[in-house]
């Protein structure tokens, strides 16, 4: 893989991944695996009485890229809605694939500009952000505790 790929601000990302730990009262919890690579990442999540995540766990085996984005997708979940989350998702998978310009308004995914090229790579970096959005849309059709 080319070094500007797995650069030094990926790398360090990949090894400060916030909310490590599964939560064990999460309303939702969702499973997701890169086919191509066997990347995986668990999320859980709470929503508060508005809708928005009040707690996150996440379990990650996957490779930098993948930790990378659960880092990203971590540091800035928190109080955010279904909808935010759900649109993030979207943006970086549509950036990934070169259909936008930009990752949305999620900070720092422009970091994945390197591995647009690199389609096999795309699952793994989706990974987190299909979780979480998942997990709060299933947490969201749950009634609050």
């Amino acid at each position: 893989m080319s070094a500007s790929l797995y650069n030094a601000r990926i790398l360090r990302l990949a090894t400060s991944i916030p909310h490590q730990a599964r939560l064990a009262d999460a309303q939702a919890s969702v499973s997701k695996r890169s086919p191509i690579c066997g990347s995986r990442v668990t999320v859980d999540v709470v929503l508060d009485g508005e809708g928005r995540v009040a707690a996150l766990g996440q379990e990650v085996r996957a490779c930098a890229l993948g930790q990378a984005s659960a880092a990203l997708m971590g540091a800035h979940a928190i109080g955010r809605t279904p909808a935010e989350l759900a649109a993030a998702r979207d943006a970086l998978t549509a950036f990934l694939a070169g259909e936008r310009d930009d990752p949305g308004d999620w900070p720092d995914l422009d970091i994945f500009l390197p591995a647009r090229p690199h389609a096999a790579r795309h699952p793994s970096i989706r990974l987190a952000f299909e979780a979480v959005a998942e997990a709060a849309a299933q947490a969201l059709a749950e009634p609050v505790r």
